[in-house]
């Protein structure tokens, strides 16, 4: 009885071994593709990742960097909005700078008063005071040159008549007044010359300067003011009110690294297909004036037919992809731009991954 239930566990092992081997070795089925992958529309076509961005008559969307460091006061614009060239964007906080050109404003004032002074020289207050002292000596000389006469008139009647200290003393006196006549004539006329021709022509380079250094100011108060530099649609805005930014950009604490403040892109519907073609695939590109392409919106069956612009003639590393600066590769890649309409019913956005398809028999 016992070897009867020993057998029969055992042929039990076996058939559960046996069952278990073949459901484990059953090749399993693979999962179906969350979407089909974009067909190859050509005979001989060459497969390369597109991103879609703004259609440019040269170089790719419009990266935005101020000219100045500083913290964000004020965001004007939001993402999405069309600008207008001149408009602006955002403003840096500018308190001391604008103290510093609010200073340099005065003293070019200031330096400007002091030229008009001199041009308007002589004051007639300080002209009628010269002329009067000018007056004033010529009445003391004659006073002077009476008494002398009288004296000298008198000595020569009767030399006893006059001490000879005090004809002496007449004489020098008429003397000292006209030395004092002559000296009240030159200040007239110094003064009647108004300002000295060098005087004013150093306060002209004064001000002249001084104006320099305020305009130079005024510019640099405007640098803490991004201005849309063309017509447009803001893209994004990578920093928010009380961000600090700089002229290399603002820090994305996701990435750790530094981007453009603003990005802006041409308020077109017509769009540009930025590809990227591997550098081992360059050889088999027909020529460009037999260019066809077509691209395919990833995850739909959505095929859109390209019209080739331009390529960029500068082999650049892939990473430009992936965004991932540290990342060490050796293959590179050679941008193709196509452009595109947009379709009304296709929800397209710029920096959107597509799949393209270049026609190598053009």
């Amino acid at each position: 009885m016992q070897n009867k239930v020993i057998m029969t566990v055992a042929v039990g092992g076996i058939i559960a071994g046996l069952l278990s081997a073949y459901w484990g070795g059953r090749e399993k089925l693979p999962q179906p593709p969350v979407f089909d992958p974009s067909p190859n529309p050509y005979a001989k076509g060459i497969y390369s990742t597109g991103v879609i961005e703004s259609l440019q008559p040269t170089g790719e969307n419009i990266n935005l960097y101020p000219e100045v460091a500083g913290v964000i006061t004020r965001v004007l614009v939001a993402e999405g909005q069309a600008v207008k060239q001149g408009e602006p964007l955002l403003k840096i906080d500018d308190s001391v700078q604008h103290a510093t050109v609010e200073q340099q404003r005065s003293q070019a004032e200031a330096a400007h008063a002091l030229l008009e002074e001199l041009k308007a020289q002589p004051r007639k207050e300080v002209l009628d005071v010269a002329k009067a002292q000018l007056d004033f000596a010529k009445a003391n000389l004659t006073t002077a040159e009476t008494q002398l006469k009288k004296l000298q008139n008198a000595y020569d009647m009767d030399a006893k008549s006059v001490s000879k200290d005090n004809l002496d003393n007449a004489i020098n006196a008429a003397k000292a007044a006209k030395a004092s006549v002559e000296v009240a004539l030159k200040n007239y006329n110094l003064t009647k010359a108004g300002a000295w021709s060098y005087d004013i022509q150093n306060q002209e380079r004064q001000y002249a300067a001084l104006t320099n250094t305020f305009r130079a100011g005024s510019a640099l108060l405007e640098k803490y003011t991004i201005k849309a530099p063309v017509d447009g649609v803001v893209l994004s805005i990578k920093a928010s009110l009380g961000s600090y930014i700089s002229p290399q950009g603002v820090y994305d604490t996701y990435t750790q690294g530094l981007n453009p403040v603003i990005v802006m892109g041409n308020p077109e519907d017509e769009l540009v297909v930025r590809c990227y073609v591997d550098e081992i695939l360059i050889n088999r590109l027909p020529d460009v004036s037999k260019m066809q392409a077509q691209m395919f919106l990833r995850g739909t069956k959505i095929r859109i037919p390209l019209e080739y612009i331009r390529l960029q003639p500068y082999v650049s590393p892939k990473i430009q992809l992936s965004n991932q600066r540290t990342e060490r590769v050796d293959v590179r890649v050679l941008p193709v731009l196509f452009r595109f309409k947009k379709p009304d019913d296709v929800q397209l956005y710029r920096g959107q991954l597509v799949d393209v398809y270049i026609n190598e028999d053009g």
